[in-house]
């Protein structure tokens, strides 16, 4: 199915899965990727030629899967990886084509990037995620706050710094202007493309450039609002992931 047309998706009739409330293949009250398997007959009979799969990555689950805390790795509750390999062999050839949720704004705090991150300012990672000391006053970075509530930034005593999350404070978030981040994150794409994945579909992709001020809400917007964070790099950004 690769190889054809790359704007197949501008007419790709598209049929949305949350895999956990799907279709259930051993009785465990959890949906899971071989009952989405059992299920390519009704799908295509409805006219779906894509399915657009939400997250099914290894993660703890605060935020129905859009906290990733493996990249590379299939949630045990939905199966395993061999599993999802037939579900995308077998739609292929159905002429189904799988495209992923894929969240790169953020990650979950049980990343082994984030774990590496926070503890110290000085290994690989440590400029993966974006961290800001308390303002002279010892107040927070600045006024901005998570969409979840509460503020979007949360402290580390192992670095003396905040962290930014835009999202709960167990999703922090990448910092896209550093090229290794950016690196990391299309390897693991080219991890997905490899096996044959059609695509992606980017959560929150709108939001990963910030202001690099990083200036106080001056009351023109909602404290929570993304339109505080973002910045227009994001295109440039969001176009880099396509190559």
């Amino acid at each position: 199915m690769r190889g054809k047309s790359t704007d197949w998706w501008k007419s790709s009739v598209i049929y949305q899965i949350y895999p956990q409330s799907f279709q259930d293949s051993n009785n465990d009250g959890i949906g899971d990727l071989n009952g989405i398997r059992s299920r390519l007959d009704y799908i295509q009979k409805l006219g779906a030629d894509t399915i657009w799969l939400n997250p099914i990555y290894v993660s703890p689950l605060i935020d129905n899967g859009y906290d990733i805390a493996d990249y590379r790795a299939i949630h045990p509750q939905y199966g395993t990886m061999e599993d999802f390999e037939q579900l995308l062999r077998e739609a292929h050839e159905k002429g189904i084509r799988i495209i992923m949720d894929l969240v790169v704004n953020h990650t979950s705090d049980q990343h082994e990037w984030f774990k590496q991150s926070r503890s110290s300012r000085n290994n690989p990672y440590s400029d993966f995620y974006i961290w800001k000391d308390a303002k002279e006053d010892g107040s927070l970075p600045n006024n901005w706050g998570s969409t979840f509530g509460g503020p979007a930034w949360t402290y580390v005593p192992e670095r003396d710094q905040y962290y930014l999350h835009c999202f709960a404070k167990e999703q922090p978030d990448l910092n896209w202007e550093n090229p290794a981040v950016r690196e990391a994150v299309y390897e693991d794409m080219r991890f997905w493309l490899d096996k044959g994945v059609d695509g992606f579909r980017m959560d929150v992709i709108s939001v990963i450039s910030k202001d690099p001020a990083f200036p106080d809400n001056d009351g023109r917007f909602p404290i929570q609002s993304p339109i505080t964070w973002a910045v227009p790099t994001d295109r440039a950004f969001m176009n880099s992931c396509r190559k």
